[in-house]
């Protein structure tokens, strides 16, 4: 099963399940909203990539509502979760069908953010995916990616997998939404963080930093000093 299909298929309980599948959910997102640096009433631009139903984004609006977003997500029914979220508020929101590691990104942002989505990709992408995420950020812009990384030894790997089946079981998710959960797994190409950071500061990012990161969990951003 493709992941664009595997996606289609989980939009409308994705959500739902989120909270269980990932049992330290808050603390997880909440770093990833509590590095981000500007004034709660500044006016950013911030490009979403992977958006889903609008989860993340939804969390940063919280706390910068005058911010503009712009969703990119290859699945469609993941998008229309996404417009049911934001319908009927003042939040500005774009949204775009893409496959972001493949399509051109138009715009400059202030904030680029992505969650649980890049790991989708293979190494050779990810690479190619933090140069162009770079160039579309304005002077001091910030990349946060909130996702799930592999461990830097099978021994640790397996003890990641291991400890969050075991903790996802105790949250009391239901067979359907693990099952699901389980089949779009098949489809990740997670790299070690150590690889993505290197990467990162291939391309230019400055102050590229780990700000949380529980078992194959992490938040981790870079930053662009000028375009010149």
């Amino acid at each position: 099963m493709s992941i664009k299909r595997a996606f289609d298929i989980g939009a409308r309980d994705y959500d739902t399940a989120r909270k269980k599948l990932i049992p330290f959910f808050d603390e997880f997102y909440g770093a990833a909203v509590d590095i981000i640096p500007f004034n709660s009433n500044d006016e950013i631009k911030v490009l979403d990539i992977g958006a889903g139903t609008g989860l993340f984004a939804s969390l940063i609006a919280e706390k910068f509502p005058n911010a503009e977003f712009t969703l990119c997500d290859l699945s469609v029914k993941m998008l229309e979760e996404a417009k049911k979220r934001f319908s009927g508020g003042n939040i500005k929101v774009n949204y775009i069908e893409t496959d972001y590691s493949k399509e051109k990104i138009f715009g400059e942002y202030d904030l680029i953010v992505s969650a649980l989505s890049i790991h989708h990709i293979p190494d050779d992408e990810k690479e190619a995916l933090f140069k162009k995420l770079f160039s579309k950020l304005k002077d001091y812009g910030l990349f946060i990616n909130a996702d799930q990384v592999l461990g830097d030894t099978p021994a640790i790997e397996k003890f990641y997998k291991t400890t969050w089946l075991e903790e996802v079981k105790e949250s009391g998710v239901s067979a359907l939404s693990l099952s699901s959960a389980l089949e779009r797994m098949k489809e990740d190409k997670m790299s070690t963080l150590r690889d993505q950071i290197a990467w990162l500061e291939k391309v230019g990012f400055i102050e590229v930093n780990c700000w949380y990161k529980r078992y194959s969990f992490v938040v981790y951003s870079g930053r662009r000093q000028s375009h010149t």
